[in-house]
């Protein structure tokens, strides 16, 4: 399995505030036999998820797509970041990041340029998910890039800019069969900190002592954390009326060896994605606002979080 996800916030002139989301996922097939001729043969399948939360209008949209790899239908570079599904794709031009990916009632043309360096997460890159050493990933990230562009809805095209985090897994495990899923938090705060945390949960109500998360500095500069050197407490709950799941709903998250105490609460309620096909995934990610205080001292910020296994199993990142 492998990942590129893309999440951001994006404002227009006339102040209209929107949270995106573009995940590319790739994911490895037994190989056809050896002297298979078939163009339609492949040994990968790749799907993507968009979403787009509409902060003014309280309205969440999302959409996806799945390919085989072959024909051109889509792939992967292997030399550097560019993937495709149909016409929706990711690709780096230099230090750039180029995302396009359109439906029938929106479309979204972005250029994200990274204002920090990659972040690798755990140590040097590779990522435990458990105390099983094969149930882990590769796992780096860009936590800050600058984002310009234009989007399409309802027939209108807006002029957009703002921020935007990309993260890049590589794996080929499963989650353990004791854990149920995780909570994901990817947060940029006004002071220039960018955080990522992420919650294991067990099947017995527990966190795996695996979670953990990292704290880069406004220079770019990372910190691993352990479970013990954060917080989360889950201050809300919501109800999907779509499912009948409950997920967390609100936040408060501190870390005490750096003076940070933060709210997080979603600019909408339902950022609830119910995808169809063979995996038919169901699972809570959405943009949040931050509010809160770094060494008593009033701080903002935006972020997103991914909620998984509430609403049914979810192995692997997907």
């Amino acid at each position: 399995m492998r990942t590129g996800y893309y999440s951001g916030h994006l404002q227009a002139a006339d102040g209209q505030a929107f949270g995106f989301m573009l995940t590319f996922f790739r994911v490895g097939l037994t190989r056809p036999a050896l002297g298979a001729k078939s163009a339609w043969a492949a040994h990968t399948v790749y799907f993507a998820h968009l979403a787009l939360t509409d902060v003014q209008g309280q309205k969440f949209r999302f959409w996806e797509k799945a390919q085989r790899g072959a024909l051109g239908l889509a792939g992967a570079a292997t030399d550097t970041l560019k993937i495709w599904v149909d016409d929706w794709r990711a690709e780096m031009q230099n230090q750039e990041h180029h995302l396009r990916a359109a439906t029938e009632d929106f479309s979204l043309e972005l250029t994200l340029t990274p204002l920090k360096p990659p972040v690798l997460h755990g140590q040097e890159g590779y990522s435990r998910k458990a105390a099983r050493a094969e149930v882990a990933s590769y796992y780096y990230s860009l936590t800050r890039l600058a984002a310009r562009g234009r989007l399409t809805l309802a027939g209108r095209t807006l002029e957009v800019k703002g921020t935007a985090w990309l993260d890049r897994e590589f794996s080929s495990a499963q989650m353990a069969a004791y854990q149920a899923g995780w909570d994901w938090f990817a947060l940029q705060l006004a002071d220039g900190t960018d955080l990522m945390l992420y919650l294991l949960r067990l099947r017995d109500g527990g966190l795996d002592p695996a979670s953990g998360g990292t704290l880069v500095d406004p220079r770019g500069r990372a910190r691993h954390l352990k479970l013990s050197d954060f917080m989360v407490k889950v201050t809300g709950t919501w109800t999907s009326p779509h499912t009948q799941a409950t997920y967390p709903g609100a936040w408060e998250i501190t870390l005490p060896a750096y003076g940070y105490r933060l709210t997080l609460i979603p600019t909408l309620t339902d950022q609830e994605l119910r995808t169809g096909g063979s995996a038919r995934l169901t699972y809570w990610e959405g943009q949040v606002s931050i509010t809160g205080t770094r060494d008593g001292k009033p701080l903002i910020g935006q972020g997103y979080v991914e909620l998984t296994g509430y609403a049914g199993p979810l192995g692997g990142r997907f």
